[in-house]
C-alpha cells in the first residue's frame, strides 16, 4: 500500500554525472527485463541514494566535465534521456541513458519495425500507403505512437516528462521554452492521432462543442465551481503527504472462497454475496468488512431449465432487489457476446432460482447488455419491482408486474418483462454502461467517450451530453446527490462536476437543465508511468466507483478502481482541492496522481466500498472489499489522528 510519488524522486544534475561515471554497464538496461519483487504490503521503496549523499560523493571525484553539461547548440530538440530500472525492488533507480540526444515527432505507419528501419531521418514521415500516426522517436532507442497509453506525465518545475515505451523513460529539457514546446507538440500530435484531424481551434470546437471549450483549453474554463462544491467539513489538508500520514490501510479479514469469484454483490443490510463459477456464497457484513462463510447457493437449484444455462455461463451481473431478498442474475450469450435476451431471478431466502425472465417489446425478443437499480438505494425497497436496462441503442425501465399491476405467474415457462418506460434510439449512441443517482437520474457512458445525463422524467432526450476525450467509457458511476460523475477508460479515470448556475442564479446539476457554456473542465485520475508499466500492458482500469452512501447530505469520501493486481484508491476531497500539489505546474487538463495502492497476488475481480453504515469511529470510511478469483479481503482506512 503506497503513495504514488515514492519512486519519482528529483533527477538532478548530480545524479546524472554520478550515474554516467559509475553506471556505464546499466545505462542500456530495459526495465521490461527487470523482474519486480513485491512485498505482501505492496510498499514501493524510494531510490536508495539521496541527492546530498550523491553531492558529497561528487566532491571526492575529479570529474572530466562540468556540472552544467550545456547542450550542443547545433542539436535540434536536445534532451537528456533517463531509464528507470529495478521495478519496485530496493534497487529501483533512474540511470542515465543519454547525456545528450534529441527527439522528433514523425508521421509514420511503421512503429514496431526492426532497429535498422528506425535509423532513418524524418523522410519516413511521408507514408504513401496505409494509415499513418504521429510517433515520438528518440534516436534508436524509442519509437512509440503518441497516445494516452504512453501515460505521459509532465513536471513543469523540473522541465521533465516521464512516459512508458517498453520501459519507463524520462526526458529533461535544457530550458523552460524547450519543455513547453515539447508539451505543445505532444498534445497536438495526441489530438490528431485521437480524432484524425489537425489540432487547431476550429477543429477543437468541432470535436468538443463551443460550450465545452474547457475540454480543449482548461486554462479558459471556469474552475470556481470545483471549489464551491467542496464540503467544508471534509476539507483536505493542502498537502497530499499529510493525508497519507494521517490515514492508513489495514487489512482486517481475508479468506478463501468456495469457487472462482466473478463478481461482488455488496449488501447494505446483513449479508453480501460472492458470485462464482458454480454458485453464490453468502457472507456476513461487519463493521470491519465481510467475513464468515454462510449458505452456498448452487446454480442447479430450482428451475432446472433455467439453471442448466447458468451452470455453463457464470452471471456477469448480479443485482440485489426487494430489500436484498432477491437477486437478478444476467449472463452473456455464448461466444463471448456481451448481450443477453433474459435473466434469472434468485430468491435468496430459499436459495432457489424462481424464474427466467425474457426481454421483449411489442411481441419481439430484444437484448440487453447491462442492468442496474432504479436509484442508489433502490435495492433496500421491499416492494421494488422495477429496474433499468441498457443496450447499444436502448435505455429503458423493466417491470416484473403485468400491465394491470398484478404480479405475473412465476410458474409460467418464460414470463416476459414489461417495458415500462424507455426509448430505442435509431443509431449512433453506442451505450456501454450506466448508473443512477439517489433520486433516480441516469448517467450513461458510450463507446465514443460521451457521457449523457437523463432526468427522472425522460429517457428520450439527454439534458446534458459531455463530449468524449477520445477513449471509450467502459464503466460509469455517480454520487448520490448527482453532483459528480466518474467515468472509467482503459488508461485513466475522468471526474466531471455537473453543477452549474442557471440564468436566475440558482445552482443546479446537468441532470435537471442545460448547463450552458460555463462548464468546469474535468479532472483526470491516472497512474504514474512507472505504476502503469508495473501493472502490465494488458491491464486496464476497470469499474471505478465512489464509496457508497444512500442518504441526502452525506458526501462520498473515496474513489476506487482496479488495474490488474492493483486496487487504486483516491481521496475524493483531495482530488477536488484546487491547491493540491499534483496540480502545480501542470499543462492541459489537471491530473491527480496521489493515490494508495493495495497489491494482491492475483488479478483483482472487483474492489468496492461497503455501505457507509459500516464505518466505525476510528475510520473515516466504510471498509473496502477486494476480491480475487480465490480470495476476498476487507480493509479499513484507519485514522491515525
Amino acid at each position: 500500500m503506497g503513495g504514488a510519488h515514492s519512486r519519482e524522486d528529483l533527477i538532478s544534475d548530480s545524479d546524472e554525472e554520478y550515474e554516467d561515471e559509475n553506471e556505464e554497464e546499466e545505462n542500456y538496461h530495459d526495465s521490461k527485463n527487470e523482474t519486480p519483487e513485491r512485498s505482501s504490503s505492496g510498499r514501493r521503496p524510494k531510490t536508495p541514494s539521496s541527492v546530498d549523499e550523491v553531492e558529497a560523493k561528487l566532491k571526492t571525484l575529479k570529474l572530466k566535465y562540468g556540472s552544467a553539461n550545456p547542450p550542443n547548440p547545433s542539436l535540434k530538440n536536445a534532451v537528456k534521456l533517463y531509464l528507470h530500472i529495478g521495478g519496485n525492488t530496493p534497487k529501483a533507480k533512474w540511470v542515465t541513458s543519454e547525456k545528450l540526444t534529441s527527439y522528433s515527432f514523425i508521421k509514420t505507419s511503421k512503429i514496431n519495425g526492426q532497429d535498422g528501419e528506425e535509423d532513418g531521418d524524418e523522410s519516413e514521415s511521408e507514408e504513401e500507403n496505409g494509415e499513418a500516426w504521429w510517433v515520438l522517436k528518440v534516436i534508436n532507442k524509442i519509437k512509440v505512437k503518441v497516445g494516452v497509453e504512453m501515460q505521459l506525465k509532465s513536471f513543469g518545475d523540473q522541465r521533465r516528462v516521464d512516459f512508458v515505451a517498453k520501459g519507463v523513460w524520462a526526458m529533461k529539457f535544457f530550458s523552460d521554452e524547450e519543455y513547453r514546446d515539447f508539451v505543445r507538440k505532444f498534445n497536438d500530435c495526441l489530438f490528431e492521432n485521437t480524432y484524425g484531424i489537425e489540432s487547431n481551434d476550429a477543429n477543437k470546437v468541432k470535436v468538443y462543442g463551443k460550450d465545452f471549450i474547457g475540454w480543449a483549453q482548461p486554462e479558459a474554463a471556469d474552475d470556481s465551481i470545483w471549489e464551491d462544491a467542496e464540503d467544508a467539513s471534509f476539507k483536505s489538508p493542502q498537502s497530499a503527504n499529510s493525508v497519507r500520514a494521517n490515514q492508513d490501510l489495514r487489512e482486517e479479514f481475508e479468506e478463501a472462497a468456495n469457487g472462482g469469484i466473478q463478481s461482488l454483490a455488496l449488501g447494505a443490510l446483513d449479508n453480501s454475496f460472492l458470485v462464482g463459477d458454480s454458485g453464490i456464497q453468502v457472507v456476513k457484513n461487519f463493521a470491519y468488512g465481510i467475513h464468515g462463510k454462510g449458505a452456498y447457493v448452487n446454480f442447479d437449484h430450482g428451475n432446472q431449465k433455467s439453471a442448466s444455462k447458468l451452470v455453463h455461463s457464470t452471471p456477469k451481473k448480479a443485482l440485489l432487489m426487494k430489500a436484498e431478498t432477491n437477486m437478478l442474475l444476467m449472463s452473456p450469450m455464448t461466444e463471448g457476446k456481451p448481450h443477453t435476451t433474459g435473466l434469472h431471478q434468485l430468491d435468496i431466502e430459499t436459495g432457489k432460482i424462481v424464474t427466467e425472465w425474457k426481454f421483449g417489446k411489442d411481441g419481439t425478443d430484444i437484448t440487453m447488455s447491462d442492468i442496474t437499480n432504479d436509484s442508489k438505494g433502490a435495492q433496500l425497497d421491499p416492494s421494488g419491482a422495477t429496474f433499468l436496462g441498457l443496450d447499444d441503442n436502448r435505455l429503458c425501465r423493466w417491470d416484473m408486474r403485468d400491465r394491470n399491476g398484478i404480479v405475473q405467474n412465476l410458474a409460467t415457462s418464460t414470463p416476459v418483462l414489461n417495458w415500462a418506460q424507455g426509448h430505442q434510439f435509431s443509431r449512433g449512441t453506442n451505450f456501454q454502461c450506466f448508473a443512477t443517482t439517489g433520486d433516480g437520474s441516469i448517467v450513461v457512458g458510450s463507446l465514443d467517450g460521451k457521457i449523457r445525463l437523463y432526468s427522472t422524467n425522460s429517457m428520450r432526450q439527454a439534458k446534458t451530453a459531455f463530449p468524449g476525450l477520445g477513449s471509450p467509457i467502459t464503466h460509469v458511476d455517480v454520487t448520490f446527490d448527482g453532483k459528480w460523475i466518474l467515468g472509467t477508460t482503459d488508461t485513466y479515470l475522468v471526474l466531471i462536476c455537473t453543477l452549474f448556475t442557471d440564468k436566475d442564479g440558482k445552482t443546479k446539476t446537468g441532470f435537471s437543465g442545460r448547463m450552458g457554456n460555463r462548464i468546469a473542465a474535468p479532472r483526470l485520475l491516472k497512474l504514474t508511468p512507472l505504476d502503469s508499466h508495473l501493472a502490465g500492458v494488458n491491464n486496464k482500469f476497470r469499474n471505478a466507483q465512489f464509496s457508497w452512501v444512500t442518504e441526502n447530505g452525506k458526501q462520498e469520501r473515496h474513489l476506487v478502481a482496479t488495474v490488474g493486481k492493483f486496487s487504486v484508491i483516491w481521496n475524493f476531497q483531495q482530488v477536488k482541492n484546487g491547491s493540491h500539489e499534483c496540480y502545480h505546474n501542470q499543462e492541459g487538463l489537471k491530473s491527480c496522481y496521489c493515490y494508495k495502492i493495495v497489491l494482491k497476488d492475483d488479478s483483482i475481480v472487483d474492489s468496492r466500498f461497503m455501505h457507509d453504515k459500516f464505518a466505525v469511529t476510528d475510520s473515516p470510511e466504510a471498509p473496502l472489499v477486494i476480491a480475487t478469483p480465490l480470495k476476498v479481503s476487507s480493509f479499513s482506512i484507519s485514522s491515525k489522528r
